[in-house]
């Protein structure tokens, strides 16, 4: 333990080998995947809204990354929590936690207060990239364990990177499209 640690920090270090410019490039690691589709952000937006009873605000950004909101947020509040939260998540190193849902498609949630959601027939016709690219989808040196074994992904899996791709493409470039008001 304590020789694995030395060795971490020696490599951490790298004797002057690493400009710290180059350090600062590192983190927060993000992975190289960004996919050349988009989803019709009209229908993540009726899909939250529906996973949600339709009783919850939430911001939009780009890629389609939606922040849950709390009642009452001004659009003000709401943008800033919004930027806050997945600043948060980007800094905090997102664990997703993927579901099925019960029209097809999955939902990706984050230790936060925010989802993706992978729109099964969008999955579908884009699928040679996401079946090509999903490797892409993970950080330099992360391993995900899942059923298959470590970094070995199932079609449920894979669809789960893309969702998460899209949140770090939000997260690195962060632009509100809209605020849904569920009244």
């Amino acid at each position: 333990m304590r020789r694995s640690f030395i060795a971490g920090l020696v490599g951490a270090i790298g004797f002057g080998r690493v400009r710290a410019s180059e350090m600062v490039t590192r983190f927060p690691p993000v992975p190289t995947w960004h996919p050349s589709f988009e989803q019709p952000l009209d229908e993540v937006v009726g899909r939250v809204n529906y996973y949600t009873n339709g009783k919850r605000d939430f911001v939009v950004f780009t890629h389609g990354t939606c922040i849950i909101l709390e009642d009452g947020l001004s659009d003000a509040g709401a943008s800033a929590f919004a930027l806050k939260t997945l600043a948060e998540i980007l800094g905090f190193h997102p664990d997703m936690n993927p579901a099925p849902m019960d029209d097809g498609n999955i939902i990706v949630r984050y230790n936060h207060p925010a989802v993706n959601v992978v729109l099964n027939a969008v999955a579908k016709t884009h699928w040679s990239e996401i079946e090509r690219m999903h490797l892409e989808g993970l950080t330099k040196s992360e391993v995900l364990i899942t059923p298959l074994g470590p970094n070995k992904f199932d079609d449920f899996g894979k669809q789960a990177l893309l969702g998460r791709a899209y949140m770090f493409m939000d997260a690195q470039h962060p632009k509100i499209k809209a605020i849904h008001r569920h009244r």
